[in-house]
């Protein structure tokens, strides 16, 4: 299927003058808790209400929702406060129960979107409706399954499409919940160019004094909108309190937040942009040659060991190597995990040559 998408414009029909912003607690609790957020937020740039209804948990025994019994809390919200209302479904009969009570955007969510076979019962449970869906990304950085969930939509016929990058697993520590990795939002955008991106900082932040941050860097990357999990008393949330911020937080969050011009006319920033462009493709080039260079190494070293008999892997080696690796990286203004990354690809790609001769 061709990767280009025509899409009804449902972001300007909303005329914003900011983006898009999708706010609400992380699990619908009691219809008092649902209610009293949705009051706190409903004279704010909020401009739909989330909550979870159903809520995937990766264990059993853990609170897994109140069930349909919330969708009418939302319809309440919707009468009283005027808000738009969100919520994720994972099957038909979540799909069906919220068109019943008027949900206004639905959410596929990570786990949800890594079966092909959930997404397709999906998306045929929501052919000829004109809600607004978004996908959010599967839980592990696979760029094909999030495309394909879009792709299926756009079959079934559901034209107010959008993302949703909420973060990656990882086994490694990192101080995120779930690691960015904003390339593979950059590269799904490319691919579709017209589809909303919105950033769920909440998830992969996983922790409250991190999500201006990763708030400003998704608006600094040219994202449409933030859905950030917001409850009135967050520490004692039924479900992922450590990621949830208050009403009032929300507000100054959004206050604080700088929104980038995509690009400037004026004649001599362009002129400087160009200028250091141009070294930048320059200094790459080199990189690539670099690189290059080092693999050929690689290849001399494969043969050494290949002539004696000696393992590829030398752990030693390689800890020393890291270890020097990051504090040289320090030295230079790279993060520790930059340096992790950038090395363990270049180790692999060492790997991968030295077995092909050693195997040869």
């Amino acid at each position: 299927m061709e990767n280009t998408i025509v899409l009804r414009t449902w972001l300007d029909d909303l005329k914003l003058t900011h983006p898009l912003v999708i706010a609400g607690p992380c699990s619908a609790e009691t219809e008092e808790q649902v209610m009293g957020i949705a009051h706190a937020l409903k004279d704010t740039d909020v401009n739909y209400y989330r909550a979870g209804i159903w809520k995937p948990r990766t264990r059993p025994g853990n609170f897994e929702g109140v069930g349909a019994i919330g969708l009418k809390w939302l319809q309440r919200v919707k009468e009283e406060t005027g808000l738009k209302t969100a919520t994720e479904v994972a099957n038909k009969a979540h799909v069906d129960l919220a068109l019943e009570h008027d949900i206004d955007l639905l959410w596929i969510g990570a786990r949800s979107t890594v079966s092909p076979f959930i997404v397709q019962e999906i998306a045929d449970a929501l052919r000829g409706t004109d809600k607004v869906v978004l996908v959010k990304n599967p839980v592990n950085p696979d760029l094909s399954l999030w495309l394909g969930a879009v792709e299926r939509l756009r079959s079934a016929g559901i034209e107010k499409l959008g993302v949703i990058h909420r973060g990656f697993s990882t086994y490694e520590k990192t101080k995120y919940r779930n690691i960015p990795e904003w390339q593979l939002a950059i590269e799904l955008q490319s691919r579709f160019p017209d589809l909303p991106l919105i950033n769920d900082p909440s998830h992969i932040s996983g922790k409250r004094d991190l999500i201006f941050d990763v708030s400003q860097a998704a608006l600094d990357l040219n994202f449409d909108g933030l859905m950030i999990e917001t409850h009135t008393n967050p520490d004692k949330a039924w479900s992922d309190a450590a990621q949830q911020i208050t009403p009032d937080r929300l507000v100054q969050i959004m206050r604080d937040l700088r929104i980038r011009k995509e690009t400037d006319q004026e004649a001599a920033y362009r002129q400087n942009l160009s200028n250091l462009r141009a070294q930048i493709d320059v200094i790459d080039n080199q990189l690539v040659d670099i690189l290059g260079k080092r693999m050929k190494v690689a290849d001399a070293i494969g043969s050494l060991k290949k002539e004696k008999n000696v393992a590829v892997l030398q752990t030693n080696r390689w800890n020393s190597i890291l270890g020097k690796m990051i504090l040289e990286g320090q030295e230079h203004g790279l993060s520790e995990e930059f340096v992790l990354k950038m090395f363990k690809a270049i180790h692999q790609e060492s790997i991968n040559h030295q077995e092909a001769i050693i195997n040869s």
